[in-house]
């Protein structure tokens, strides 16, 4: 019987581990999906779509040979969000995105985390420069885009929802 199985790599940044989602990390991400901080992205979810949402994102590894990691703080191990990239069937490239969990916003864990992602799409996996879609409400998004050195690429739309399409700079190899 054939089995699926993926290597997903764990990455480190200065503060930060970024390895594979695992089912302890499901309660942070449950309480995240039930808050409001999830209004650009589709929520607030319940428990049940959380898990759908969960479980797709391991899927997509398999999937994709790539996708979301879970972010622990390197000194206490606690999960403060989730952060990669995806490539939705729908979508027209990948997508590089984050999702900071409450409490550990305004620490640079997404900035962090999101540089070390995408040095390892650009070096490692050899990905063209990538999307963020951002919503053009969502402010704080928008400005680690552009901390980033991103920009405005054109308007657009996810889930029939208006989105701004930032492209992210080339890295010299």
């Amino acid at each position: 019987m054939p089995t699926l199985s993926v290597d997903i790599p764990v990455l480190t940044a200065e503060r930060l581990i970024l390895r594979e989602p695992r089912e302890a990390d499901f309660g942070a991400m449950l309480a995240f999906g039930a808050s409001e901080r999830t209004q650009f992205i589709g929520g607030p979810s319940d428990r049940w779509n959380t898990w759908r949402s969960f479980t797709s994102g391991i899927g997509h590894w398999v999937l994709k040979g790539f996708g979301f990691w879970s972010v622990e703080e390197q000194v206490t191990g606690t999960i403060v969000g989730r952060i990669g990239l995806i490539e939705h069937d729908a979508w027209p490239e990948p997508e590089l995105g984050w999702h900071i969990y409450e409490g550990f916003e305004g620490k640079g864990y997404a900035y962090e985390a999101a540089m070390a992602i995408r040095d390892h799409a650009y070096r490692g996996m050899g990905l063209a420069p990538m999307i963020s879609q951002i919503h053009p409400d969502n402010l704080r998004s928008r400005r680690l885009a552009e901390r980033m050195g991103a920009t405005i690429e054109r308007e657009g739309e996810v889930v029939g929802e208006p989105c701004l399409i930032y492209r992210h700079p080339k890295v010299a190899a």
